[in-house]
């Protein structure tokens, strides 16, 4: 990721977001999507396994399925203040040992990053310009699922991403969204040797999961 992107991520998921995202989870639980993604993870079994959480912000992910089963997780995060904010829950719910954290560029830190049995990208493929690297690089790392939300390839969801951008250009912000093309995107998982699973659309994004080839989980596929 280019200095002008992390700049600009850490500009846009402050302390400040990161306070009210953390006090939203404590109050009502995880984001929708984010339960969708939870939800159908918990569904194919997630018990023993381990988790990379890839952009998991303050962590609802990691949180969730550890509680769900999960023995180990792996946070990976560019912005400092949402590692920050997921490390202090970590030690809230009792889970800080159970729980690794890597504040960077994933693309960045993959080869010293170890493979878990699920990988999550919660709303982190918008957020990203080289969408070949970090679903070729994320979907190697998952060694039975691979859960993602991004935006759905629409007209709209693409006008109101350049408007999100053109904001983000008047405040001198680097920080840009992308929509990356969804026939890309599921071409580059199935070529990591997943197969989709469960999908849903939810508003401007949609959730999925993808099972590795061999592993045995359940079928839910639908859309």
């Amino acid at each position: 990721m280019d200095c002008c992107q992390c700049k600009g991520i850490e500009t846009v998921f402050n302390e400040k977001e990161a306070r009210g995202k953390l006090k939203a989870y404590r109050e009502d639980g995880p984001a929708k999507t984010t339960r969708m993604l939870i939800d159908a993870l918990r569904a194919q079994g997630v018990e023993g396994m381990t988790l990379l959480d890839i952009g998991g912000g303050i962590g609802a992910i990691q949180h969730e399925l550890l509680r769900a089963g999960v023995e180990r997780a792996t946070a990976v995060d560019a912005s400092s203040a949402y590692l920050k904010a997921a490390r202090q829950e970590a030690e809230r719910q009792g889970n800080a040992d159970r729980v690794s954290f890597h504040q960077g560029n994933f693309v960045d830190l993959a080869p010293e990053i170890p493979p878990a049995d699920i990988v999550t990208l919660d709303r982190v493929i918008c957020c990203y310009y080289d969408v070949r690297s970090l679903v070729g690089l994320s979907a190697a790392k998952a060694g039975s699922l691979y859960g993602l939300v991004y935006p759905q390839d629409t007209w709209w969801t693409r006008v109101l991403v350049r408007a999100d951008n053109l904001w983000m250009w008047v405040r001198r912000n680097p920080f840009r969204g992308f929509v990356h093309p969804e026939q890309m995107v599921q071409a580059l998982v199935r070529d990591g040797g997943l197969t989709r699973r469960y999908h849903r659309l939810s508003g401007p994004w949609q959730v999925a999961v993808y099972a590795r080839e061999g592993s045995q989980t359940a079928t839910t596929e639908r859309s």
